[in-house]
């Protein structure tokens, strides 16, 4: 199905001697009102949200994305509080990202490559008179403008590891990398940088005084490889910066998640560490407004990188820390402090959907403030309301405001040209009682005008992770309602080893891939198949991550109820993933430990169950999906797959990608992975 996407501005831009697209909202027009790939591409995503400090105006940031060019673009709106008057003011061919109020409210700040390198500008609240404010020789990442407006924080990458050209100089062309220890790569990247963070003296106009507060450390902070400004806070007097840092490298970093909260002074110029002993993961500091306390969020275990995210608070006069959301079994995502710092306001999952709640700290009850099929991704403070992002299986991010009673009023309609032309399907939540006798929630996916007295082929979505809850989330690949579309009923299990269902139900996947997970997968589509509308002779089985690990282990072990398998990104041979992973902690925690260690039960019997033992047994077409770049799982492990399968003379498909990593990341890349996804299995299961 085609559809073009037309520029809302349709000009080009000069820069140089080039021209360059100016990239907007898309005037879209969608055949036979199902979601499409290009449907799906042509939305615009709402970035980071500010408020202005009087609470009356909030600024925020929306990606759009051009197909033919491969390419995307970020532009700035400003509106009022309540939605009203809300305008573009950027419309430039180079994104300007971050975008925050500073000097009181009356200029905005933010990032921008116009100069050829990312740096910190500002502009009038209607987009006008820019201006460059840094200078500084590399790309600035990230930034954060002290309480008194008298200094910036900024994140900006520094060199840790000499290049093969720093050893050889006469190699200047050598492509060749030297490795003499473990993380010597990270995800999608070979590591030669760390992101440190620098203090600069700001005067109104410019940056001096520049300081790299980890200057001559190894280290990063914020943490690869998703850590951004999140991660670093200034306290109330602007003379203290608290940031997160796991103070290892090397093999220690491999096999650690042991990160603490430091506060750097930078009076004396001292740093101390807020959480020594604490062991697990430390993150993203948060000082209350009154200055008194500092919040963060903490993990127990090290090496566990999915334990528990726990809300932590340090009374910084007596250095006593509060576990204050223990009444909470789940995870603790997005946080912000009251006004009065009595309270602290948070979105965590439980039961499939993360909604907002509110911490009364006096006596650590909390509050569930919101309700609904859906899942709230920030939250803020603005006056007596809360401003927060929103997303469900059936609408991207938009902008909220929230009230104390937990009303939501919609703010933002980035979508709604394209949503108004679409038939959406019908999401459902059914509870299905598990092989040991649990009950398992379980979200249910149907066609637009859903018939019951038809057929449908029906789809197992099996969650990454492993522990990433099956909320209400929305994705620009793996989009239920892009499969819904397609005449697929979708069966999503909150299985074995995700939150929101208690610590339990979290950990009981951990050194047991193969086992009770998996029963789960079976019973959740058991079930369904008893509806007299599933087909149950055209059952396909999806997933990416850990839930291409799970394709590749249900290929062998399904007895013959699925006809289409596809895997993207999956473990297929477990010895070979815990030696090419870069990350050994985690290989560590969630496999039980080195597959030569004979004497553990449990590294026995995960190794026993990988799914390449049971290539034997594979009798069902699969499609494998693999990115070069992703570095976590390494694109072997999906050629592998492919190979066995075309070598036991199984039908098989192998979409290799040597330019995308753990995700689809480029628009074009995006659009062929859709096309591949249901060419596929409408060819099995249709």
């Amino acid at each position: 199905m085609s559809a073009a996407i037309m520029l809302a501005s349709g000009a080009t831009h000069a820069t140089g001697q080039t021209k360059q697209t100016l990239i907007g909202k898309s005037d879209i027009k969608i055949e036979g009102n199902r979601m499409t790939p290009e449907a799906l591409w042509a939305m615009g995503r709402i970035g980071e949200v500010s408020v202005s400090p009087n609470g009356e105006k909030l600024v925020y940031t929306v990606a759009y994305y051009n197909v033919p060019e491969n390419k995307s673009n970020r532009e700035v709106f400003v509106m009022n509080v309540d939605g009203s008057d809300n305008k573009q003011i950027t419309s430039t061919p180079i994104s300007e990202n971050e975008a925050v109020w500073i000097k009181g409210g009356n200029k905005i700040a933010f990032l921008s490559s116009e100069s050829g390198s990312s740096q910190l500008w500002e502009m009038d609240a209607d987009g006008s008179n820019r201006k460059q404010l840094s200078s500084y020789n590399g790309d600035i990442e990230g930034f954060s403008f002290s309480p008194d407006g008298n200094k910036v924080l900024f994140i900006a990458q520094v060199k840790t590891i000499k290049s093969t050209a720093d050893k050889y100089a006469d190699l200047p062309k050598a492509s060749g990398i030297i490795v003499t220890d473990l993380m010597y790569k990270h995800w999608d990247e070979w590591v030669t940088t760390a992101p440190h963070p620098f203090v600069a003296n700001f005067d109104g106009t410019s940056l001096s005084g520049i300081t790299d507060i980890l200057e001559g450390e190894p280290y990063e902070s914020p943490m690869k490889p998703f850590g951004g400004m999140e991660q670093l806070a200034w306290n109330t007097t602007s003379d203290k910066i608290a940031y997160t840092c796991r103070k290892k490298t090397g093999k220690a970093y491999a096999l650690s998640t042991n990160s603490d909260i430091y506060v750097y002074d930078l009076k004396n110029k001292q740093t101390i560490n807020l959480t020594d002993g604490m062991m697990g993961y430390d993150t993203n500091p948060q000082y209350s407004p009154d200055g008194k306390s500092i919040a963060w969020l903490s993990m127990e275990h090290d090496g566990y990188e999915s334990d528990q995210n726990r809300l932590f608070v340090m009374n910084l006069e007596t250095g006593e820390k509060h576990f204050v959301s223990k009444a909470f079994e789940s995870n603790v995502d997005a946080f912000c402090w009251s006004n009065n710092a009595k309270s602290i306001y948070f979105t965590g999952v439980w039961h499939a959907e993360t909604q907002i709640y509110a911490l009364n700290l006096s006596d650590n009850t909390i509050q569930t403030l919101t309700q609904g099929v859906h899942d709230y991704a920030s939250v803020a403070l603005c006056g007596k309301k809360l401003i927060a992002k929103r997303h469900s299986m059936s609408m991207g991010d938009e902008i909220y405001s929230v009230d104390k009673n937990g009303q939501a009023t919609q703010l933002t309609f980035e979508n709604k040209h394209i949503y108004d032309q679409m038939e959406m399907g019908k999401v459902e939540k059914r509870w299905i009682k598990t092989t040991d006798g649990k009950q398992m929630l379980t979200w249910i996916i149907y066609p637009p005008k859903f018939d019951p007295n038809k057929k449908y082929p029906t789809l197992l979505y099996c969650e990454g992770g492993p522990q990433s809850p099956v909320s209400q989330f929305w994705s620009y690949r793996w989009n239920f309602q892009m499969m819904a579309a397609h005449d697929y009923i979708i069966v999503a299990p909150n299985r074995r080893g995700l939150p929101g269902f208690g610590n339990k139900w979290n950990q009981e996947i951990s050194g047991d891939y193969s086992g009770q997970c998996m029963k789960d997968y079976l019973t959740a589509i058991d079930e369904m198949a008893k509806e007299p509308f599933v087909d149950r002779d055209h059952l396909g089985c999806v997933g990416a991550s850990f839930g291409g690990y799970s394709v590749y282990w249900l290929a062998g072990h399904h007895q013959k109820r699925f006809k289409a398998f596809i895997a993207h990104d999956g473990i297929f041979n477990m010895e070979m993933q815990y030696l090419e992973t870069e990350e050994m902690w985690f290989a560590n925690w969630d496999m039980g430990g080195a597959y030569w260690e004979k004497n553990n039960a449990t590294v026995q019997r995960t190794f026993a169950n990988s799914p390449h033992n049971f290539v034997d047994k594979w009798d069902t077409p699969i499609l494998c999906i693999h990115g070069e770049k992703d570095y976590r799982i390494l694109a072997s492990q999906g050629m592998s797959a492919f190979n066995a399968a075309v070598l036991r003379g199984i039908p098989a498909e192998l979409l290799i990608y040597p330019d995308e990593n753990h995700w689809v990341l480029k628009p074009q890349n995006g659009i062929l992975w859709q096309r591949t996804f249901f060419e596929w299995l409408d060819k099995w299961l249709k």
